[in-house]
């Protein structure tokens, strides 16, 4: 199942959704397993160590680290993996408004972490640049 490609159409469609939860970075030794009872929304393995995102209490409660307290904001459309210019669009809008964020893409939809404490905003800057491109 193909996702779609065209730029405007993935701007014009797509339905922002925010999260409820808080979320945070982690990160273990590159060898080290995950913590049972932790489902990390994503996990990352580099060379120096395990990435992952989780819920704070769940990062809390497994006694990690987490750095960067975010919100995720689903972006609602089934984006190609091979889309040209769609997270490009978006963080450019958001870094005009000196917002920092993770985008993370995966087999479906993109997803962005931005800071808890600005994800409203960021969810208005989306829908405004969905309305812009002609939704």
């Amino acid at each position: 199942m193909a996702g779609e490609t065209d730029l405007q159409r993935l701007l014009a469609s797509m339905t922002p959704r925010l999260l409820p939860e808080t979320y945070v970075f982690a990160t273990l030794a590159p060898d080290a397993a995950v913590p049972d009872g932790l489902k990390p929304v994503m996990q990352f393995r580099e060379r120096e160590g395990l990435t992952l995102i989780v819920t704070e209490a769940e990062a809390k409660a497994a006694s990690l680290a987490g750095t960067f307290r975010c919100r995720m904001i689903t972006l609602n459309i089934h984006s190609s993996l091979e889309a040209v210019g769609f997270l490009a669009a978006i963080t450019t809008r958001l870094a005009a408004a000196g917002m920092g964020i993770n985008p993370v893409s995966a087999f479906y939809h993109d997803h962005l972490f931005v800071p808890a404490e600005r994800a409203e905003e960021a969810l208005a800057i989306l829908r405004e640049l969905v309305a812009e491109s002609g939704a």
